[in-house]
Order: structure tokens, then C-alpha cells, then sequence
């Protein structure tokens, strides 16, 4: 494990060509590190590609956190892409195997879409072509994206789960395999392997980038996110696959220093004490330099999961129901059980479910107000010891009910696994959310890469 610690924003290094080979290991850049590399000339995507190809041989055997991957893939497309400048001029990025690719299969987790080739791209790797990135390989993604395990493991320790379902993308990243992944949040799909696998994860507002041509399970619920080094490379890879003007490419500076409001648990799950501990180490960190307002989840909304629940069940028995009525012998029992509960949920169910949530968005944007971020707890504890789980995301449900954007900083360890520091904002406020996190980052030491 390195231990580098974060002491300042992140910054973009050029590494020198003469560098010794024994130290010059492009594998551990981050991807604002590999633009600025590659646009001043120092290595061109093949060496980067080359390197990174090396590190996924030597690790991948203990963590498997592709669904696809051809070397030979990745380096004619390497040397296709013309480093020009381009926001990831030359940069592969890892994809979530329910994204659709036009390049490579997109299997969705499971065995009924086998070998299947998508025709075209989906809506963000056509832009993540157009700004000069590639994709890498296609990461493990859970089965249909939804709580059953992928065969990943967690790059710090193969006992533990990586989390779901974008298990595939964090490990990656965690991993060093990638300087960039993508993934899905329908729930906890993004924050919680982020954390599990201590990388940045970034869930930006809802919409802000089309889901088009990935796997839907709830078109209310479902968001694609990102997975990086920091939270300069979450910014700049957010802002090529979103809409244009949503997300800006690079974090700016604060006119002030940001206030925050804490929420130091959630009613519906319960917290591990070791988790408790680091977390609120990295709170009271932040407390020496600012205002931090700690705050209950108000009375009103303490079964917000249950509102979540009913939507995104209902959504997903729908968008499932001639699947499963076809495949119900190769689904897994839980996704199978999940959905026979959604087809349960009545009409008027859903609709009152539906009316809640507009009303929750409405109820935390005004209770957020006056403060530039909120503050949480990523996950419950550290990830699980167990390939049998994907953990908890109970610490991740709220802000994807509101489609508030929500990012992933690793702040710490817990029984030697990461553990991370949640912040969220209102809908709208992914800038930001982004640029307050910069201002964390920089003040919360982490090791970094395993």
C-alpha cells in the first residue's frame, strides 16, 4: 500500500522522460496527471496503456474486475485516439458492463445476455469518445444491477466485497488498473463501492447525464456516476459525459470557507462503531476550520427508504416483467424476490410514493439551505468480510430518492479498509458539490492507491 497522503489540491504533474524506469510507473497517475503527460509529450496512450495493461496482470488475478478486457483491444484503440489536448486525450476509461459499448459485449451482469453486442453507444461513451477518451474494457457489474455479488473482490483485502453494483469500476480504479471508470447508482451503486474500495465516487444530479443505452431497472432512480483518483479527475470526467454546462471541467476556488450540516447517521440502518469513529475523526478534522452543524434526519422522513423502496421495486418489476417472465429460471433468487414484491405494489402505491419523494426534494432543498454541503456517512462500516454481500447501502439511499448529487471521499481506515466521508448538495449544485469537496480533499489525508 502507498503511502502517499493528500496535503493539498490535487495538482498536474508531467512527469520528466528520463525518469528511471523503476520509478516511472504511469499506472499511478491520475487521469489529470496522464492528460498533461500526454499532451506535453512525455508518454504517448500506447505507454500509458502499456503500463496499466502490466498492473492489471500483475493484480487481476486476485481481484477480477473485468467483464471484458482484450489487451490487444486496448492497444490498437490506444493508438487510434490522437492526443491533442482533448479533456482525456488518450485516456481509457473503465465501463460498467451494463453501459452499452458498440466495441465490446455488454452482458449486464448475467449469463441470459451472454456474448451480447450492442449495436451502438450508449448516449455517454459516444462522449466519452468525442473528448478523446476510449474505452478500456468493460468493469464487473452485479447481475442486472442489482444486489447479488459480482465475482469481484476488494483490492484491499480479496476476502471483502468491493460493494455493488459497480463493483468492477471501483476495484478497478482502486486498483490502479485505470485512472477512470463509469458506473450506475440506482441506490448505492456508485457511493458505496466508492467507498468500500477507497476511490472518489461521484453521483451527480439526476440527469445531468443520459442514461441512454444503459440497463434501466428505475428510470426515476437511475443515475450514472463516475469513479477516479480525486475529485479534479471526477469534475473533468463528469463534465465530458454530461449535458453541456451542468458540470464544469474543473473544480473552482471557494469564495469562502464552506458551511456544513452533519448528519452522523441514518434511522434505518445501523452504524459500526469503528465506522463511527473515523468518520466523525474526519468531521472533527473539517470542525477545526469551519462550521459544522450537526442535524437529525427530521421525524417526517425517517422511513424516506421505504418511500424509495416502493419506487424503485415497482419501476424494476416493470421494466423487468417479460425478462423474468421468460428467464425466472436463470434470475438469482433475490432479484427474483425483489421483483415479485415490485409487481405486488399497487398503482396507488407507487403514485403516493412518487408524491412523497416530490415533496422530500422539496423539504431537503429549503433544509439544506444556507449551508454548502451536507456531510454523512458513506456506507455503515467498512466494506464486509464476505463475497456473499454487497453491503449496506442504506447510508446512500436518501440522496438518490431526492436525486441530489452525492460524491464519495475517502478520509480514512477502518479494520484496515477504507472508509469514506459522503457529502451531498441540492439538485442543481454539482459544481459546488465538487468544488467543496476539493476544499475537503485537501484537507483530509488518505493513502491513496493500494
Amino acid at each position: 500500500m502507498s503511502s502517499h497522503e493528500r496535503d493539498g489540491p490535487p495538482q498536474a504533474r508531467i512527469p520528466e522522460r528520463e525518469a528511471p524506469r523503476s520509478s516511472f510507473e504511469p499506472w499511478r497517475w491520475s487521469m489529470t496527471e496522464a492528460v498533461a503527460a500526454i499532451t506535453a509529450g512525455s508518454i504517448t496512450p500506447v505507454l500509458l496503456a502499456e503500463s496499466q495493461l502490466a498492473r492489471i496482470a500483475a493484480t487481476d488475478a486476485a481481484i477480477d474486475a473485468w467483464a471484458t478486457l482484450d489487451p490487444d483491444f486496448v492497444r490498437a484503440q490506444a493508438a487510434r485516439v490522437p492526443a491533442t489536448g482533448a479533456p482525456l486525450g488518450g485516456i481509457g476509461v473503465g465501463v460498467k458492463d451494463i453501459i452499452d459499448t458498440a466495441d465490446l459485449p455488454t452482458e449486464i451482469g448475467t449469463p441470459i445476455f451472454a456474448s451480447r453486442q450492442p449495436a451502438t453507444d450508449a448516449a455517454c461513451i459516444a462522449r466519452l469518445r468525442a473528448a478523446g477518451g476510449f474505452v478500456f474494457g468493460k468493469t464487473t457489474s452485479t447481475p442486472f444491477a442489482y444486489m447479488d455479488p459480482s465475482k469481484t473482490r476488494n483490492p484491499w483485502d480479496p476476502a471483502h466485497t468491493p460493494g455493488g453494483s459497480s463493483a468492477g469500476s471501483a476495484a478497478a480504479v482502486a486498483a490502479g488498473h485505470v485512472a477512470a471508470a463509469i458506473g450506475t447508482q440506482t441506490n448505492g451503486s456508485v457511493i458505496r463501492p466508492a467507498a468500500y474500495c477507497g476511490v472518489v465516487g461521484f453521483k451527480p444530479t439526476l440527469d445531468v447525464i443520459p442514461f441512454t443505452g444503459a440497463h434501466v431497472f428505475s428510470p426515476t432512480l437511475d443515475v450514472v456516476g463516475t469513479f477516479t483518483r480525486n475529485v479534479a479527475d471526477a469534475a473533468r470526467l463528469a463534465s465530458v459525459l454530461a449535458d453541456p454546462g451542468r458540470v464544469a471541467s474543473a473544480t473552482s476556488a471557494l469564495p469562502r470557507t464552506p458551511r456544513f450540516l452533519y448528519i452522523g447517521d441514518f434511522p434505518w440502518t445501523q452504524l459500526d462503531c469503528d465506522a463511527v469513529a473515523v468518520v466523525e475523526a474526519a468531521v472533527t478534522q473539517l470542525r477545526t476550520r469551519t462550521e459544522v452543524v450537526p442535524r437529525d434526519v427530521p421525524p417526517l422522513w425517517r422511513e424516506a427508504n421505504k418511500v424509495h423502496r416502493t419506487i424503485m421495486l415497482f419501476e424494476g418489476a416493470r421494466a423487468l416483467r417479460s425478462l423474468q417472465e421468460r428467464e425466472r429460471g436463470r434470475m438469482t433468487a433475490a432479484l427474483n424476490a425483489a421483483l415479485d414484491e415490485g409487481a405486488t405494489i399497487s398503482d396507488a402505491a407507487y403514485l403516493d410514493a412518487m408524491a412523497m419523494r416530490e415533496r422530500a426534494i422539496a423539504f431537503f432543498t429549503d433544509w439544506a439551505s444556507g449551508f454548502d454541503a451536507i456531510l454523512a456517512p458513506s456506507a455503515p462500516g467498512p466494506a464486509p468480510w464476505s463475497l456473499a454481500t454487497t453491503g449496506d447501502p442504506s447510508c446512500c439511499t436518501l440522496w438518490s430518492l431526492l436525486g441530489f448529487p452525492a460524491l464519495n471521499l475517502p478520509v480514512g481506515f477502518a479494520e484496515q479498509m477504507p472508509m469514506g466521508l459522503q457529502l451531498a448538495a441540492p439538485r442543481g449544485c454539482d459544481d459546488r458539490l465538487l468544488a467543496v469537496a476539493a476544499w475537503c480533499e485537501a484537507r483530509l489525508p488518505y493513502r491513496g492507491l493500494v
